[in-house]
């Protein structure tokens, strides 16, 4: 998977959680502190990322990746709270649920392969 279709995915998720949470605002069935709550970590994914690509060494790269898996995984955490809560439905937040694992298991998969060549070239992870 290229660098570029992680950068639209997570664009486009973020762009649907944008519609979602000012669906959920305007309907007022779900308490504003959730929506904002998806809003901030649902943004938050693609920003991070977009962030690692002007990293300034490996290790800040990393640490901006793995913010970035955090955002996703607490936007997975309100989105399912969301449903149980009855707040939405799962009808219609399971593409974006499904969607944010995929993304999740994309960042953990270039984390490791990151990790991974850090080790085989030596690096600890400083300066590059």
């Amino acid at each position: 998977m290229g660098g570029e279709d992680i950068r639209n995915r997570t664009f486009e998720f973020a762009r649907n959680v944008v519609l979602l949470c000012d669906e959920l605002m305007r309907q007022g069935g779900a308490p504003p502190v959730l929506a904002k709550q998806l809003l901030r970590s649902g943004t938050s994914v693609g920003a991070n990322l977009r962030e690692a690509q002007s990293a300034e060494s490996k290790k800040d790269f990393l640490h901006k990746l793995q913010i970035a898996l955090k955002e996703a995984r607490e936007s997975d955490y309100w989105m399912r709270l969301l449903v149980a809560s009855e707040l939405a439905t799962s009808k219609y937040m399971m593409p974006m649920i499904d969607e944010c694992d995929s993304i999740v298991a994309t960042l953990v998969s270039i984390i490791q392969t990151t990790r991974k060549n850090q080790r085989r070239a030596g690096d600890s992870g400083t300066e590059s």
